[in-house]
């Protein structure tokens, strides 16, 4: 069974999405209230993202803390992590993991000593644009125009140098509700014997029990966020349809 991360953004010390009514509180903005929902409804894990530290127009730093703080469930923190500061802050949380995006493919050495030293503390995302026909896919950053070369490439030395798993978003598709890339995530599956963290494009359950049958091809967790907050389903139909064909 692959793991479900249900995302909480913040932006401005609020959620971006306000819960369905099938969360119990409909309307609510409360990143908090947000994360305790999907935590009673059963989930084991939150994804907790600070869009304004990601694009770099703010923090909720200390928001963010607080809400890992109250939380008895696994939590993956994205957004902003970009040197050893906002790292530390990040990990210092409590946080069962810490994603880095951008930065890896900037930065690389200072990737490869991280990973090195938090080991599977740190996961790392990587933003896909497009493929690049035969070649694979090239990796870019969302909102901007930067090019960071192949999805192959990447891979191959960001396991080299010891990353514990991969994010993997085809940028199109977050929050697009036009579901998953099951092709790109086979791609990236086949070219890393490191766990793949499917994000982006969840619109379903169908792409769920899609997303479920990657398991074994390495897929070991699927973070959805729109798709919830619009009341497509609820988390506890959403863990229904990500058990094994031999559990349901």
């Amino acid at each position: 069974m692959i793991a479900l991360l249900p995302a909480v953004d913040v932006s401005g010390g609020l959620s971006v999405s306000p819960l369905p009514s099938a969360a119990g509180m409909s309307g609510s903005t409360d990143p908090l209230r947000a994360a305790l929902a999907w935590q009673r409804a059963g989930a084991q894990w939150v994804h907790l993202v600070d869009l304004d530290a990601a694009y770099g127009r703010g923090s909720n730093a200390e928001l963010i803390a607080a809400i890992v703080g109250e939380l008895d469930v696994s939590v993956q923190l994205s957004g902003g992590i970009y040197d050893e500061t906002a790292l530390g802050a990040a990990l210092a949380t409590g946080c069962q993991r810490a994603v880095i995006g951008t930065i890896a493919m900037e930065n690389p050495d200072w990737v490869y000593r991280v990973v090195a030293q938090h080991g599977g503390r740190v996961a790392v995302g990587l933003d896909v644009a497009d493929r690049l026909g035969r070649r694979g896919y090239r990796l870019a950053p969302r909102g901007g125009d930067r090019q960071f070369g192949s999805l192959t490439s990447a891979l191959a030395r960001l396991e080299s140098a010891g990353c514990a798993r991969f994010v993997v978003t085809e940028s199109a598709r977050d929050g697009a509700l036009t579901g998953p890339n099951l092709s790109l995530l086979r791609y990236a599956c086949r070219h890393t014997s490191r766990p793949v963290i499917a994000s982006g494009g969840v619109s379903s359950l169908a792409d769920l029990r899609a997303l479920g049958g990657l398991a074994g091809h390495g897929v070991e967790a699927a973070i959805v966020g729109k798709a919830l907050y619009t009341g497509a389903f609820t988390i506890e139909q959403a863990l229904t349809a990500l058990e094994p064909l031999w559990m349901s």
